[in-house]
C-alpha cells in the first residue's frame, strides 16, 4: 500500500492541515493500491500565499535562468520516468508498455518542444518600424491555479507547469484526485531539479474542495483548467466574481471524415486511433463519417480491427488496451452503448458486459456502432471509451455539415488523396485542430479548441503566450 498524504508547499513536503484520506483504486483490480489525503482551505490558502510571495522575485528572473531550470527538469524527468510509467499505469490503468512510450513521452515530448520554443521567445517587442519607441512587453500574469485530468497525467501537467515557469508565473497544482501518484512524483522531480520555494506548490484535492478554492481565490490570476465541459463551465462562473483568466480544455466529439479515395488503412489508423488509451483521449476520432461508395467497406474493416484489439490489465506488457479508470466511467460507458442499442445504431463489434476472461476491474469491450445518424447519443455526446459511431454521408457538403453539428470543436480528421479537397474541409472546420491523411501535428503545434471544447492554446509558443499579459509602453528609451 502506498501512502502519499504530504503536499508540496513552499518547497517543502508538508502534512494537510485537517487530515482527510482518499483512496486511489488501481482500476484493474477494482483495489486499494494508495492513500493520499484531500486538501482543504487551509492548505490552498498556504500554497497560493507561497506563489503569491514567490512572484515577487520569479516574475522578474531574467530568461536564461529560467531556461536553465527547465531544461534541468527535463533532464530530471527522463531519469524519473519509469517512476512516472508505473504511477500512470497504476493509477489510472494505461498499459504498462503504452505508459512508458506515450504517458511519459507527452511530457518529455512537451517539455522539449518549450525548450526550442523559449529558447527563440521575445518578451519585448517593437511596436513597428513606425513606431521605434513603442514597446509591447509580455509579462507573467502571476499566480496560475493549474487543474489537470486523469487521463493523460503527464501530458497534460508538462503543458501547464512548463509554460507557466516560462512565462515567469508561480503556480500551484491540483492534478486529478483520481491519479495523483504521478503527480506527486512530478512535484519530487520539481523538487531534484531546483525548482525556487513557492514558485511551484502541488496540493491534492478534489474538484468541489480544492478546485473550487482555486478558482475563486482572490490572489489566483489565472485558472488553466483541462476537464470536462460541465466543470469547465462551472470554473469560468466561479472565477468571474475576481475577472482572472479562464483557459479551458475541455471535451470533444472528433468527426473522422473518409472519403472514397482515402488510403487502404485510413480505417484502420482510424478505430485503432479511438481505441488508444481505452478511448479516454478528448481529441479521439469518435465519430468515423464515411462516404457512401466505400461504407460497407469501411464497416467491415472497423469490425474486424475492433475484434482484434486485445483488452487486459494494465501492468500486462504488450499492445492491449487497458481498463477505463473508474466505476463511475465504466456505469456511464455501459449506459450510453445500451442507449446505442436502443436507439436503432447497428452494433458490429463489442456492446456491454467485460470482455471474455475479465471479470474484475473496469474493462470495456472494443465497440463500433455503425447506420449511425448524428442525432443520436452515441453521436452527441462524449463517451469517454472504447466506443465509435459510423455515420455515412454522400458529398463533401454533408460531410462537413455532419462534423460541424456538434456542441464541442477540438480535433476533426479528414481522409483523402485529392489536397484541394482536404484543404478545402480542413478551413470548413469548426475546430481547433484538424489531422489529415495520419500525419500527426508537428513540434511546438497549438493544442486547444472552439465552442465547448474550450478556449485558450496549450504548447509552444503560444502555450507560453497563455500565461502572458500583454503591456504597451510608448516612450521608451533606445539609449
Amino acid at each position: 500500500m502506498i501512502e502519499k498524504r504530504d503536499f508540496y508547499i513552499n518547497g517543502q513536503w508538508v502534512a494537510p492541515a485537517t487530515p482527510n484520506d482518499c483512496n486511489v483504486i488501481d482500476p484493474s483490480t477494482e483495489e486499494v493500491c494508495a492513500v493520499i489525503s484531500l486538501g482543504g482551505q487551509a492548505d490552498t490558502d498556504a500554497a497560493v500565499a507561497a506563489a503569491k510571495s514567490a512572484f515577487g522575485t520569479w516574475g522578474f528572473t531574467p530568461k536564461a535562468e529560467r531556461l536553465e531550470l527547465i531544461k534541468t527538469i527535463n533532464e530530471v524527468y527522463g531519469k524519473r520516468a519509469e517512476d512516472l510509467a508505473q504511477a500512470m499505469s497504476l493509477e489510472m490503468g494505461a498499459p504498462i508498455d503504452l505508459a512508458r512510450s506515450s504517458q511519459v513521452g507527452a511530457g518529455s515530448w512537451h517539455i522539449s518542444n518549450f525548450i526550442k520554443a523559449f529558447e527563440n521567445f521575445e518578451f519585448d517587442r517593437m511596436l513597428g518600424t513606425h513606431a521605434p519607441n513603442d514597446r509591447i512587453l509580455y509579462e507573467p500574469i502571476g499566480v496560475a491555479a493549474l487543474i489537470t485530468p486523469w487521463n493523460w497525467p503527464m501530458n497534460q501537467v508538462s503543458l501547464k507547469v512548463v509554460a507557466a515557469l516560462a512565462a515567469g508565473c508561480t503556480m500551484v497544482l491540483k492534478p486529478s484526485e483520481v491519479s495523483p501518484l504521478s503527480s506527486i512524483v512530478w512535484s519530487e522531480i520539481m523538487d531534484e531539479a531546483g525548482v525556487p520555494a513557492g514558485v511551484y506548490n502541488m496540493i491534492n484535492g478534489d474538484g468541489v474542495g480544492v478546485g473550487s478554492q482555486l478558482t475563486s481565490h482572490k490572489d489566483v490570476d489565472m485558472v488553466s483548467f483541462t476537464g470536462s465541459t460541465r466543470a469547465g463551465i462551472a470554473i469560468s462562473k466561479a472565477a468571474a466574481d475576481t475577472l482572472k483568466r479562464v483557459s479551458l480544455e475541455l471535451g470533444g466529439k472528433g468527426a473522422n471524415i473518409i472519403f472514397d479515395d482515402a488510403d487502404d488503412k485510413a480505417v484502420v489508423r482510424g478505430v485503432r486511433h479511438m481505441m488508444q488509451n481505452t478511448g479516454q483521449s478528448c481529441n479521439a476520432p469518435s465519430r468515423m463519417l464515411v462516404q457512401r461508395g466505400v461504407y460497407d467497406q469501411a464497416v467491415e474493416i472497423a469490425r474486424e480491427t475492433a475484434e482484434k484489439t486485445s483488452v487486459d490489465v494494465a501492468s500486462k506488457e504488450g499492445r492491449h488496451i487497458g481498463p477505463v479508470v473508474s466505476e463511475l466511467q465504466w456505469g456511464k460507458i455501459q449506459d450510453l452503448i445500451q442507449v446505442g442499442i436502443d436507439e436503432g445504431a447497428r452494433l458490429i463489434a463489442g456492446g456491454t458486459g467485460r470482455p471474455d476472461g475479465l471479470n474484475k476491474g473496469f474493462f470495456v469491450k472494443p465497440t463500433v456502432f455503425a447506420d449511425v445518424n448524428n442525432q443520436m447519443t452515441i453521436a452527441r455526446e462524449e463517451i469517454f471509451g472504447p466506443v465509435m459511431a459510423m455515420i455515412p454521408f454522400d458529398t463533401e457538403e454533408e460531410a462537413v455539415e455532419i462534423a460541424n453539428d456538434t456542441v464541442y470543436g477540438l480535433t476533426n480528421y479528414v481522409q483523402t488523396q485529392d489536397g484541394a479537397r482536404a484543404n478545402r474541409v480542413a478551413r470548413q472546420m469548426r475546430s481547433g485542430m484538424v489531422e489529415m491523411n495520419g500525419t500527426s501535428r508537428a513540434a511546438g503545434s497549438p493544442f486547444g479548441g472552439y465552442k465547448q471544447s474550450g478556449n485558450g492554446r496549450e504548447g509552444g509558443e503560444l502555450g507560453i503566450e497563455d500565461f502572458l499579459e500583454v503591456k504597451a509602453v510608448s516612450g521608451w528609451s533606445n539609449d
